[in-house]
């Protein structure tokens, strides 16, 4: 399935960057990649499921290229598949200060959501969340 979608991976896990035209999927994108993460797509990923896993790949003709507006199709460095381990909807703005938390399914695998947080800090946020998840106030983790 070919999603219109970004992607990144920091430490094997990945992120599915969603989101309209313009939303800022690649700037997410590009400021995860400068704290360390790396890129898998950018603005299309193609998702498929092995087992009860998710992956995300670029499609071949865009892989290792990200758009940066008013720079230019960048050249990066880029890792061929990550397993996909959260999903960040642009579309929807996270407004509660601990938000309850969302899923999502996709080929029949439920993932985790995040909503967009208008913050400085919410790239940073990502990172930590991909490198030791989150507490579920619902399941008291």
């Amino acid at each position: 399935m070919i999603l219109h979608a970004s992607c990144v991976s920091f430490a094997g896990r990945g992120v599915l960057i969603r989101g309209a035209s313009g939303s800022g999927k690649s700037v997410l994108a590009l400021e995860l990649m400068a704290r360390g993460a790396e890129l898998v797509a950018d603005d299309q990923s193609a998702v498929s499921r092995v087992g009860n896993c998710l992956f995300a790949k670029a499609p071949k003709a865009i892989a290792g290229l990200i758009e940066a507006r008013g720079v230019g199709i960048l050249r990066a460095d880029y890792v061929a598949r990550a397993q996909l381990n959260v999903i960040v909807n642009l579309d929807h703005l996270a407004t509660d200060r601990l938000p309850r938390h969302q899923k999502a399914e996709l080929l029949g695998c439920a993932l985790p959501v995040l909503h967009r947080v208008d913050s400085p800090h919410f790239a940073a946020a990502l990172i930590q969340y991909l490198k030791c998840g989150a507490i579920d106030p619902d399941a008291g983790q």
